[in-house]
């Protein structure tokens, strides 16, 4: 399960200088992991073995992770809430809900175990409509994709949540789309290079060279991505050979589990 790791990591270098296009290496040695990726894994950890799966537990464990890495590249107001001793949600509609919220998808029974779960690991900081909004269309589009459902299938649902998908075009948004760190503005877009891709490695490519907060939308297109076309052990070697040695092992046990 290392498919928002892959993304925010293939995104990483060009973040903040985009490359608008699809020619560039996808497994460079430069890239690196992001806030993405460890907030990402602290869920899994969550998911793995918290008491309860409670809000209070899902803090303690974003906080536990962030902590430890805390110079991944967190917002602002984040930053905040990984330091605080009572720590409480600050209306955020930013699109750091729905680049860590891969996990929950692989873990729920049904729609209501999947709902319940993207709440008590959203709400604790992400609690604006929009960026519930943002984790559960993600997390959607993702368990749809396990559960063997046609792109045309996730397509239908994801342009009835976010309707401008339907007229995106890859050309006009690889030339204009600009940097965003809202879902309402990040995860159509992400959403649609998954829809438009051919396969694993394309949905980053294509992701990434639209530009934008593009380790961000790549985590969540490459999450949806890896759910419908799977991944491959060159893309594990790559992602295990940039993450620590704490990181691969949740990885590696949340794999055996789910």
């Amino acid at each position: 399960m290392i498919g928002a790791m892959f993304g925010d990591i293939a995104g990483s270098k060009y973040e903040f200088k985009n490359i608008r296009t699809k020619d560039f290496d996808l497994y460079s040695r430069d890239a690196y992991f992001t806030d993405d990726s460890v907030c990402t894994i602290a869920f899994m950890d969550f998911l793995l073995h918290a008491k309860l799966r409670s809000k209070e537990e899902a803090v303690k464990y974003l906080q536990r992770w962030t902590r430890k890495y805390p110079n991944s590249g967190y917002g602002g107001r984040f930053w905040h809430w990984i330091w605080s001793d009572n720590p409480e949600p600050y209306g955020s509609c930013g699109n750091g809900s729905a680049m860590r919220i891969s996990p929950v998808a692989w873990v729920a029974k049904d729609y209501e175990e999947l709902k319940e779960l993207v709440n008590i690991v959203t709400e604790i900081t992400h609690n604006h409509p929009e960026g519930i909004k943002g984790a559960l269309v993600v997390a959607t589009c993702i368990f749809m994709a396990l559960h063997e459902k046609s792109k045309e299938d996730i397509k239908k649902y994801a342009v009835k949540e976010y309707p401008e998908i339907a007229t995106f075009d890859y050309e006009k948004l690889r030339q204009s789309y600009g940097f965003y760190e809202i879902c309402q503005m990040s995860v159509p877009q992400a959403i649609y290079c998954f829809l438009i891709s051919k396969d694993f490695d394309d949905c980053a490519r294509t992701t990434v060279s639209i530009g934008g907060d593009c380790d961000t939308t790549a985590a969540i297109s490459c999450a949806i991505a890896e759910a419908y076309y799977g991944t491959s052990k060159k893309h594990y070697e790559y992602v295990y050979s940039l993450l620590t040695e704490e990181m691969i092992e949740v990885v590696e046990e949340f794999n055996k589990k789910y």
